[in-house]
Order: structure tokens, then C-alpha cells, then sequence
């Protein structure tokens, strides 16, 4: 799906949560990389684990990430160079909708707190611990989102816990 096609199904009231999924940067786009879009009220934000480390606080060293790229644009095509060069064909993996009492407003609320809670923030390593990891933790705590990540999901089941 394109970026358009996405923005249209953002809501301006109630809460969505949407799995998207891109490419894996070149050498190893056989693989994917997957990210969260929480929507509240019509405000996106985009949740994820990467290879580099945030920029948000550079004294602490967490690869979570917060808006660091456009909620619905893929990651870059190579490693460290510049942000024009993204995937653009970004694949929906699933989505979760809801009011005030639905699972996708406790999805969102554990993704806004996952950077204090994901055990592996200051781990990251290409077979796991990773985006993959990441998403796959999430999607642990919460099996009524229905989603099975792709076989090439590499490092899903690396040290999963449920919290």
C-alpha cells in the first residue's frame, strides 16, 4: 500500500493500531522490518525498534525509536544514508480499532509505555533481538490482535516474554 492509501484509513476519533512492514534495508531486504502507527484521536505517532540508536535522548542508549521517519513510509533503502531514499512499498500486517474500552486503545497504551518495559531497548542484534522482536513481544501481550508475523520475521522469537 502506498502512503495515501494509508492516511485514508486513519480515523479522526478513537483509537487504531496498525502493523506495517517494509523491506529490510539492502543487503538484507529478504527480510522485514516491522513498525506500530498508534493513532489517538486523529494524533499518529510511529513506534519502533531500529538499528541505530535514538536520537530522541543521546544519553540514553536505546534502539527504540519514536517518530524518527513518516508513520506510514518505510525505512531506508540502505543503512546511514540519507532519509529520501525509503521503501515505498510498505505492506499492512493488521490493524485493531476501537473505542474508549477496546483492545486497541490497551494496545496503544502498552506501546506508549513500551520503552520503559521492552526488555531488549539497549540490545540489538540482526538475528535478535530486533524490530521483529519487538513486534512480536507486543503482539504476545495481547493474542485478540490477530497477527502472525511473516516466516521472514527474523529475530520474532527471540526471548519473547510476556509481561
Amino acid at each position: 500500500m502506498n502512503t495515501a492509501e494509508l492516511q485514508k484509513l486513519v480515523k479522526t476519533s478513537g483509537y487504531q493500531v496498525f502493523l506495517l512492514a517494509c523491506p529490510a534495508s539492502i543487503p538484507c531486504n529478504f527480510a522485514l522490518h516491522p513498525w506500530f502507527v498508534c493513532v489517538r484521536n486523529g494524533e499518529i505517532s510511529r513506534y519502533e525498534i531500529r538499528f541505530e540508536m535514538s536520537r530522541d535522548n543521546p544519553d540514553i542508549f536505546k534502539h527504540f525509536h519514536l517518530n524518527q521517519l513518516p508513520p506510514f513510509s518505510g525505512i531506508e533503502k540502505f543503512t546511514f544514508i540519507p532519509k529520501e531514499y525509503l521503501w515505498k512499498n510498505v505492506r499492512l500486517l493488521g490493524m485493531v480499532e476501537g473505542d474508549e474500552n477496546s483492545l486497541a486503545k490497551k494496545v496503544l497504551d502498552f506501546i506508549e509505555q513500551s520503552s520503559e518495559k521492552y526488555p531488549y531497548c539497549n540490545k540489538y542484534k540482526i538475528w535478535g533481538p530486533n524490530s521483529n522482536t519487538y513486534a512480536q513481544w507486543v503482539l504476545n501481550n495481547f493474542p485478540d490482535f490477530k497477527v502472525d508475523l511473516p516466516w521472514n520475521c527474523f529475530g520474532k522469537n527471540y526471548g519473547i516474554k510476556i509481561l
